[in-house]
């Protein structure tokens, strides 16, 4: 017989056996031990002075058993006794406030001369340290009923979308805490409005909604993960806020805060996703919640041994909140700068901002039918929501006087030109005519200026000289106001003579002569 090592009940057998009366030799014929070792454990008996009549407790089997089955230890080998002249090297290097990776450990004693495999040294630390020595865990108590939903992401298969595409299939598992009872939710996404969505259809499903919903740290839900205080996706928080529920993140790495959820991906993907051929999501999902009604809820589960949607019904249900009424519109938060003209750019629109906010940078909410500006907590601007490419103007956010430019409000110049006179007024409107007036919007500005700079009296008469001769030329009207007044400069006092001054470098008449004189010719021939 090979050797194993005895139990407590095997050890029990062996002495009840012998207050039986029976010898080492028939418990060897019988397969319950062998005769050397039941030989071993009667002597061992006869050590403790146990009789036919003595009670075989538990302490006594155990003392019976250690009795036999302690063994000494074995002597400790050379690598050991090496490994022990330097400990207090190794405990330094692994319990200091910042502890060594045990391979420096190891470059460390090879530096002092010590050559130790990475092994033993291994071996070593976990026996006298308890270096990497697995940490135990508590089980968490359930929360009340109705309190807790966890809900993961899973990955369940492959699907083609709408366009042929082979995408992959994701599945939102929502499982509430107490009763287990689990909405399952396929989707090709894991954006925040798919998780939004997954969950309004979760909360339809059970007719309540939870006080609290414990995700793990998937970037649709959380910005920033932290044990203590992690940043919850602002979306995400706005869906929250509405339904009532408080968000509660799982921490990094650490599945066992969402156990209820975790253990059932693979319980999901193997009864309701495996063997199944079903072509759109849609159709997906009208199957998984059937099954999740149908098989997963009504089955025995295995921790609780409760039917799930009978503990739900009964125990759960009472305590949730109400279901929503209405979808949630989820919104998208993002940041834009305020440029020179005004404007952010928002999803390839353009919105305007007040003069007060040009050059800063505005946090903006972004939903369905409207465009939120914050800048910190104030709300400065709001508008609703234009398609890609177009933009929404305010135009009381421009400056005093600059809002008509930015508009290019054909009345608007209209309206000022009547102002100025009529004939201007009959001007820029007849100026102005045609399907593209904003094409001549730059002259009647330049018509405003010369009555500005001009005039108004003077500028209303070149105008109706030009209506007369229907000629719309702004260029040809600034040319003659400068003609005219050019030619009515004032002149000099009648009766009056103004002196020039003689210039100082003035030359004579002779200077200029081009013919020469007979003098000259007189001298040119004596020579």
């Amino acid at each position: 017989m090979s050797f194993r090592e005895l139990t407590m009940i095997d050890v029990r057998e062996v002495l009840r056996r012998m207050q039986a009366g029976q010898s080492a030799r028939q418990l060897a014929r019988d397969g319950v031990v062998d005769r050397k070792t039941a030989g071993r454990y009667f002597e061992a008996a006869r050590q403790h002075e146990i009789g036919p009549e003595t009670d075989l407790t538990d302490a006594l089997v155990r003392e019976v058993a250690q009795y036999i089955q302690t063994r000494p230890e074995p002597p400790p080998t050379d690598v050991r006794q090496e490994l022990q002249k330097h400990r207090a090297t190794i405990e330094a290097g692994l319990t200091a406030e910042r502890p060594l990776r045990l391979v420096r450990v190891q470059e460390l004693l090879a530096r002092d001369g010590v050559e130790i495999s990475y092994s033993s040294l291994r071996r070593y630390a976990h026996a006298e340290f308890g270096w990497k020595e697995r940490r135990s865990s508590v089980r968490i108590d359930d929360p009340p009923a109705g309190e807790e939903a966890q809900i993961d992401f899973g990955h369940m298969g492959f699907v083609f979308d709408a366009t042929g595409k082979r995408r992959k299939l994701w599945a939102l598992v929502v499982t509430l805490t107490v009763s287990r009872y689990m909405f399952v939710w396929p989707t090709l996404e894991q954006t925040t409005a798919a998780v939004c969505a997954g969950l309004d259809a979760a909360w339809r499903f059970f007719g309540g909604v939870t006080k609290r919903v414990l995700p793990d740290n998937m970037s649709s839900a959380i910005v920033r993960a932290d044990p203590l205080q992690p940043t919850i996706q602002p979306a995400f928080l706005e869906y929250a806020q509405a339904r009532g529920f408080f968000v509660d993140p799982a921490r990094v790495r650490r599945p066992q805060d969402k156990a209820r959820v975790e253990n059932q991906n693979a319980y999901v993907r193997e009864r309701c996703f495996d063997g199944e051929h079903i072509d759109t999501v849609d159709a997906w999902r009208t199957h998984c919640e059937r099954w999740c009604r149908d098989v997963a809820g009504a089955r025995v589960h295995g921790t609780t041994r409760l039917v799930p949607r009978d503990v739900y019904e009964s125990a759960e249900r009472p305590h949730m909140l109400p279901p929503p009424t209405e979808p949630f519109d989820v919104p998208v938060w993002t940041e834009a700068k305020v440029h020179p003209d005004h404007h952010v750019q928002v999803a390839r629109a353009l919105y305007s901002v007040p003069t007060a906010y040009l050059g800063r940078t505005v946090r903006v909410r972004l939903d369905s039918s409207s465009v939120r500006l914050y800048l910190g907590s104030e709300l400065i601007k709001i508008h609703t929501r234009v398609e890609p490419g177009r933009r929404s103007t305010d135009a009381s956010d421009y400056p005093v006087g600059k809002a008509d430019y930015a508009l290019r409000s054909v009345d608007r110049v209209r309206q000022q030109a009547r102002l100025r006179g009529a004939h201007v007024g009959d001007f820029v409107a007849a100026l102005l005519e045609g399907p593209l007036p904003w094409a001549k919007m730059r002259q009647a500005y330049a018509l405003l200026r010369l009555c500005d700079r001009y005039g108004e009296e003077r500028v209303d008469q070149l105008c109706a000289r030009a209506l007369a001769f229907e000629v719309f030329d702004v260029v040809r009207l600034e040319r003659m106001l400068k003609a005219a007044q050019t030619t009515r400069e004032p002149a000099a006092p009648a009766g009056r003579v103004v002196l020039l001054p003689v210039g100082r470098f003035a030359r004579s008449k002779e200077a200029f002569v081009t013919r020469a004189t007979c003098t000259d010719r007189e001298e040119g021939g004596a020579s």
